[in-house]
């Protein structure tokens, strides 16, 4: 950020946090941007989700990268030659160990960070972060438990920085369509959605080997992902699913998640699984994993509708997130991609969604759909990167912010909790403080 600031982000959080300032100051106002000004990001983080960030904010050139940790010095040294491929000064790399992040974040050279690790360490690092004066940018799911939540939630009021959650699943360009055409009152009042992470991580060796193991030294996420299925059961990926319906329905916004009741099954394929590959004799084949094979949550709002997510990543099945948008007036489901309007369509026929989706295309996508036709994941990673980094420029609150991040990153502990109660309801913390009824939308309303 620009040498002529009339206050240092770093200095400034250091006086308000003394001072107890928090955001309602609004010390974005303070540190004044530019918008034709590099804004210089580190990584925390750098293998495969890390390393794609790395890939496409290097493109960028209002981006500079100084910095790179990861705790495999390979890693690091791959992200490395990335960047100086694109053409940008090689930055310095902080490899030396679990806590060598907040080395890195000492430094005074960074406006932002993007924290792409293991899910336990998301909270502690975004904290650390933020007490140091940077944007947050921070990888899915941003919390596994309440505390770490509340967190995230209070640091960042008490030190006014902000931390954006980077859930692309956002930005799809069909999720965007249908968001305008929500708030145009096109399906009438909200009254239900679906959503859901069903995704079989078990047949691509994401979660075991193809000999049945995981854990320290067998891969990118077998090596730590694993782990979770052991001692938890519930939902627990749960944001590419409820963000784009939280979006549909206000949430943080005129609206807000009021109950959880959740239902999960048997376990039944990991273990399966590892005695096929590995036999009995296997060292894991007798490990008890608790999480189950599907969960399945209803969520009520505070403005009356409700919301079915799912949770599967383990069953053989197609990747699906199982989007459904409906309201008094009709339906969109994106299995056949199809719509359903009163007064418009045929009784008991679907409409393809073709039409509608040109007439209620996104700007976004309109604008820059051929920026982000390379990008990963379809094109959806490139805007909520540019999410991040134009947050930074204008000092602004990011369009996914803290309370978005708390919110829906809670369903996994209280799905856990209500599972373990045979499906009794849970009720959702208020992140916001009772700021939810009066809060405005920030998410693409420009």
């Amino acid at each position: 950020m620009p040498d002529d600031t009339k206050i240092s982000r770093k200095e400034f959080v250091k006086k308000a946090t003394l001072t107890g300032v928090g955001v309602s100051v609004a010390p974005f106002s303070i540190v004044q941007a530019k918008n034709n000004q590099k804004v210089r990001i580190g990584f925390i983080g750098v293998g495969l989700r890390g390393t794609s960030h790395v890939e496409g904010l290097a493109e960028r050139p209002d981006v500079e990268i100084p910095a790179l940790c990861d705790i495999r010095r390979d890693n690091a040294l791959q992200a490395q030659k990335i960047v100086e491929e694109a053409g940008l000064p090689s930055p310095e790399l902080y490899t030396q160990g679990e806590t060598d992040y907040k080395r890195m974040l000492s430094r005074d050279d960074l406006d932002g960070v993007i924290i792409a690790t293991p899910w336990l360490w998301h909270v502690p690092m975004a904290v650390e972060a933020m007490k140091t004066g940077k944007y947050v940018g921070l990888e899915v799911p941003a919390a596994t438990t309440i505390d770490g939540c509340w967190d995230l939630v209070k640091t960042s009021e008490a030190t006014g920085m902000p931390c954006m959650l980077l859930e692309n699943a956002c930005y799809f360009r069909n999720i965007l369509a249908v968001l305008n055409m929500v708030r145009e009152g096109v399906f009438g009042e909200m009254i239900h959605a679906r959503c859901g992470y069903n995704h079989d991580l078990v047949s691509n060796n994401v979660l075991m080997t193809e000999g049945g193991d995981f854990g320290p030294g067998t891969g990118a996420e077998s090596n730590w992902r694993t782990r979770h299925h052991i001692n938890r059961n519930g939902d627990l990926y749960p944001t590419h699913g409820i963000g784009p319906v939280a979006h549909w329905m206000d949430i943080n916004r005129g609206n807000c998640f009021k109950t959880i009741t959740s239902t999960a099954t048997k376990s039944r394929i990991l273990h399966d699984e590892i005695v096929e590959r590995g036999g009995h004799n296997h060292p894991k084949a007798d490990i008890e994993f608790k999480q189950s094979d599907l969960v399945t949550s209803t969520i009520t709002t505070a403005n009356g509708e409700s919301i079915i997510v799912t949770f599967s990543t383990t069953l053989p099945q197609v990747h699906d997130q199982d989007y459904r948008c409906q309201g008094t007036r009709g339906i969109w489901q994106i299995g056949n991609n199809s719509i359903y309007l009163k007064g418009v369509n045929a009784y008991d026929e679907w409409e393809p969604f073709d039409k509608y989706q040109e007439k209620y295309d996104s700007i976004l996508w309109k604008k820059e759909g051929e920026n982000a036709s390379g990008e990963s994941h379809g094109g959806i990673d490139y805007f909520v990167r540019k999410a991040f980094v134009e947050s930074i420029k204008k000092n602004t609150t990011p369009p996914i912010d803290v309370y978005d991040a708390a919110a829906w990153s809670s369903i996994i502990p209280l799905s856990e909790e209500s599972a373990a109660q045979g499906g009794h309801p849970v009720e959702f913390p208020d992140f916001t403080d009772g700021k939810w009824m009066t809060n405005e939308r920030i998410f693409a309303t420009r």
